[in-house]
């Protein structure tokens, strides 16, 4: 490694200059800094990048196998139409045969229909003890006594109305024409139940290849105005070589008058909504209003029964038993107008063809929507873990503090991941449809970039708000993880059921869909059923058509994501602007009405300001200053200043300014900072010096804006702290106590990120940054093109210094810059603080004397929230210590000699240290020639031996401890 030179260039004029007239950063400016910071960063996180990709590469690379291995095996002979694999004698291998013979029922799914079977129409009817009667519910003196529902003879009810009561009770008295023999044949079914109306109370199914009536163990009921007792008989069906045997029995059809359709939809919903063992009373076979029927036109609602519908949900598979109960009302209309004799019959009904297919599973469909749920919110916790690192670290206040606005952070952050989001998600659906998904490549993918789109802006802005409420980056990942999967696996097995019954309330799917996890799970959901069905059919998946159907939840979804990504980002920078754990000071709610306050505030003058040094909570301060004229004089100083306006050369006005932290666990409040003022012109190096706790670190934090001050206010190149923080951090530059840095960044990027944000570009901004690394040591030897995390404890403290001067800030404050520095690399710091002086005001902090003594041209010593004493390092040695301290080491037994000797040399000499022999004492100045010491000393050692002695001024060091022990004894005794 190249030696640096032995001192560093100062910055050229030239650049100092232009940096003074550049003006602040634009918003598009700090847009572009934060930007290239952002993907400096994102290129460094290459490894972490690559295992998040890499999670759904697997995961769809898993469901693939598993669909390979699954379709593989349903591609043998077993499951393929027809086929088996027949043993070869004595190889101990099978041979696939195919022909009729060999189908079995695990087959059919994949055999060809070229001519589905024909099947009567049938009505939906209620099964026997089901059926409505008279009871606590139904209190119809026209309906049965509920007894008939314990042994099975209710009649099957249907109601009716219309405006036209007479020719609606007409109708409905011709709606079961009445079969001609007591005792019919049914051999040939198809023709007999085609004259009359026939039905059925088994459940319905998808389609209607076999018709479950004839396949199950209940009767098959054909609906008669009256019925003789025990009416039964049996009818046999060939279907295909198959015999089928059936019960036919004869069904009383009750048809009973209201007076209009909202009796009758109370009617049939009243009793219904009852317990889980009670919910299927009471039901009704049909229901028709005839509206305003008469000769010249037929008009009709229908009610129709959909208790019996599939378990999935979908009430329109009970649509198949609607066909029937229309042509009963049209057969009475027919009749009505053309005589009893004639009759629109129904013959039958039959699906379409169908073709041979492969039995396929659609895995994807099946398990994927909770996987791809997993997959989709994965970027939750990466974003949410982004942004409480900023805070945690406090990296996000620290860009604010060097003139970061909110309005470019929250743009380009949101852009950022906004970005990341897309293109992670693009990746995922191409990779899913190349490899074959049918998820992704059945269902339209424009309808799948909105549904994403929306998706991911609603979970960004969900990130930001969920950030607000955590400080802390393991809490934050851990907290986001479980949301994550707990999300998918509550979807899976609670909603996803709630969205299946039909019973249960829309409004409530509606609420939980209000949880984004949720929402993206519905989506989702309905995706899988539509890639599911149309794998199934060899049709497309879900179009934009679909959206219009009221089960397809997908619209609702959107509308529900839209909605609250308009609330939820919003609500995320109010919570961050008011929150606590917003990573910087926290406004007042009602801030974004700073401007009227602002101009309340100007009206009112600063002549406002002047009372608070009358508060009662300033008084223990005003008995103080007479025996501090210093800091009175800084506080007449201050006062005048603010009253008369005349701070145009001042760069830092503190006015009275006041900390006290509310006490916790019955502890009193803490007074931190005790109506400081201080006045700071530019051009100065004010260096606060004080023991720990003090104070002093929580004056710098009011000053750059970390906490706000109880009262009292200070003004930074005339602009106060409370309320003009953001136009003050343009000019400001900050060295906290901490090395607040990205371990991933260089230090070069971090200069180059900071330059711009204070408005350096092109060859300016490069030459400064080079200037700023020479300066602190970090150029040489490719240092400063090093990461961060690979820094000592020195070199992070030399970059922040040279982050605090970069730009040419007018006010800069350090906090202990020399810490952990050795000798060499201190005094060339040094000399970087010495140079950035001129033109600038710095308050410093710090416990070494020795860089106080260098640097600063004022001092201050900070003591239990005040100050104790102002002034040039000069200026305070001559006051606090106008005397010579003596030291001499000899024997004890003539420590007495010693004692004689001073007593001598100065009669009011005080004694301050003393051990085994060693003996020190301050001796006044002006009691005493520095020649008469070394004089009585040399006399003295004829008489008695002297190991060491020695005479020094008063150091600062002695000034501090002075001061800062005087003013703990006077607290302790006030």
């Amino acid at each position: 490694m190249a030696s640096p030179p032995a001192s560093s260039p100062s910055p050229s004029p030239l650049l100092r200059d232009t940096h003074r007239d550049r003006g602040a950063a634009s918003f598009s400016t700090q847009a572009n800094a934060l930007l290239r910071k952002n993907l400096t960063f994102q290129k460094r996180n290459i490894r972490t990048n690559t295992c998040l990709v890499a999670y759904p590469v697997l995961i769809c690379l898993l469901l693939i196998i598993l669909q390979t291995l699954i379709n593989n095996e349903l591609d043998k002979p077993k499951y393929r139409c027809g086929c088996s694999c027949v043993p070869v004698n004595g190889t101990g291998t099978c041979q696939t045969v195919c022909g009729p013979q060999y189908s079995t029922l695990d087959q059919v799914s994949s055999c060809p229909i070229a001519s589905p079977p024909e099947w009567p129409a049938l009505m939906q009817v209620p099964r026997p003890q089901y059926r409505a009667a008279r009871d606590a519910n139904l209190q119809f003196a026209d309906l049965p006594d509920s007894s008939c529902q314990l042994s099975g003879s209710c009649p099957a009810t249907l109601l009716f109305t219309g405006q036209n009561q007479t020719l609606s009770q007409t109708l409905a008295g011709s709606l079961f024409p009445v079969m001609d023999s007591s005792s019919p044949n049914f051999s040939d079914y198809l023709t007999v139940l085609s004259q009359v109306v026939s039905g059925s109370d088994t459940y319905t199914r998808y389609n209607q290849y076999i018709e479950p009536a004839f396949i199950s163990n209940r009767p098959l009921y054909y609906l008669q105005p009256s019925c003789l007792s025990n009416t039964s008989s049996k009818a046999t069906i060939d279907y295909q070589g198959v015999s089928f045997t059936v019960d036919v029995v004869c069904v009383q059809a009750l048809s009973l008058w209201r007076n209009t359709s909202s009796m009758i939809n109370e009617e049939l919903f009243r009793g219904y909504r009852q317990s889980n063992a009670e919910r299927k009373l009471n039901e009704f076979l049909t229901a028709y209003d005839f509206l305003d029927t008469s000769e010249t036109g037929f008009n009709i609602d229908i009610w129709y029964n959909s208790t019996y519908s599939n378990n999935t949900g979908y009430v329109e598979i009970a649509l198949q038993r609607v066909p029937r109960s229309l042509n009963a009302a049209s057969n009475a209309f027919l009749k009505f107008l053309k005589g009893a004799g004639v009759s629109m019959e129904f013959e039958f009904v039959k699906e379409t063809p169908k073709v041979g297919t492969k039995t396929r599973l659609d895995l994807s469909a099946l398990l994927g929507v909770l996987f791809f749920t997993w997959i989709t919110m994965l970027l939750f916790p990466v974003i949410l873990n982004y942004l409480v690192y900023e805070k945690q670290q406090k990296l996000k206040i620290m860009m604010k503090m060097h003139g970061l606005n909110d309005g470019p952070y929250w743009l380009i952050s949101y852009l950022y991941f906004l970005l990341l989001s897309a293109v992670y998600m693009i990746c995922f659906v191409i990779f899913g449809s190349l490899i074959g998904l049918n998820f992704f490549r059945l269902n339209d993918y424009s309808i799948q970039a909105v549904f994403f789109f929306l998706y991911i802006n609603l979970q960004i802005a969900f990130a930001f708000l969920v950030a607000c409420f955590f400080s802390n980056v393991k809490t934050a990942t851990v907290i986001g993880y479980i949301y994550v999967y707990g999300s998918g696996l509550l979807g899976a097995f609670l909603l996803r059921f709630f969205v299946e019954d039909p019973s249960f309330p829309r409004g409530w799917i509606i609420v939980m869909e209000l949880v984004p996890g949720f929402s993206l799970y519905r989506g989702l959901y309905e995706f899988g059923q539509y890639s599911f069905s149309g794998s199934s059919m060899g049709t497309k998946g879900m179009k934009w058509g679909d959206l219009s159907s009221s089960e397809n939840g997908m619209r609702n979804v959107m509308i529900i994501m839209v909605l609250e990504w308009l609330v939820l980002l919003p609500l995320a920078f109010y919570l961050d602007q008011v929150s606590s754990l917003g990573g910087g000071i926290r406004k007042d709610p009602l801030f974004f009405f700073k401007f009227l306050k602002r101009k309340k505030l100007s009206k009112s003058g600063s002549l406002q300001l002047t009372p608070s040094f009358n508060r009662q909570g300033s008084a223990k301060v005003v008995i103080d200053v007479d025996k501090k004229p210093d800091v009175t004089q800084e506080r007449e100083l201050v006062e005048n200043l603010v009253l008369e306006e005349t701070s145009s050369s001042y760069a830092v006005i503190s006015d009275n300014l006041r900390k006290v932290y509310p006490g916790q666990d019955g502890n009193p409040d803490k007074l931190a900072v005790k109506g400081l003022s201080l006045a700071l012109p530019q051009g100065q190096c004010f260096g606060m010096l004080g023991p720990n706790g003090a104070g002093k670190t929580s004056f710098i934090h009011m000053m750059i804006g970390l906490i706000k001050p109880t009262s009292g206010t200070a003004y930074v190149q005339g602009m106060d702290i409370r309320t003009d923080m953001d136009s003050i951090y343009t000019n400001m530059g900050v060295c906290p106590q901490h090395d607040l840095l990205w371990e991933t960044l260089t230090g070069r990027e971090h200069l180059l990120f900071y330059g711009r944000l204070k408005n350096l570009k092109g060859n300016v901004l490069m030459q400064a940054v080079e200037e700023s690394l020479k300066s602190v040591n970090l150029f040489y030897g490719g240092v400063g093109d090093k990461q961060a995390r690979t820094y000592s404890g020195g070199m992070k403290r030399r970059l922040s210094v040279a982050i605090s001067l970069i730009g040419d800030p007018k006010v800069v404050y350090m906090d202990e810059p020399s810490t952990g520095l050795d000798p060499a690399s201190r005094n060339n710091l040094w000399n970087v603080v010495k140079r950035a002086k001129e033109g600038r005001a710095i308050i410093l902090t710090t416990h070494s004397m020795e860089e106080a003594e260098v640097l600063c041209d004022r001092l201050g010593i900070f003591v239990d929230g005040s100050f104790q004493c102002l002034g040039n390092p000069k200026e305070l040695k001559a006051r606090y210590g106008g005397s010579y301290v003596f030291t001499m080491t000899t024997a004890v037994e003539q420590e007495q000699e010693v004692e004689t000797l001073v007593q001598h040399l100065s009669p009011n000499a005080n004694k301050i240290y003393h051990i085994s022999g060693t003996q020190k004492f301050e001796i006044p100045k002006q009691e005493v020639r520095i020649s008469d010491v070394f004089h009585a000393v040399e006399k003295a050692k004829s008489r008695f031996t002297i190991y060491a002695w020695g005479l020094a001024d008063t150091t600062l060091e002695d000034v501090f401890i002075k001061v800062a022990k005087g003013a703990q004894a006077f607290n302790v005794l006030s």
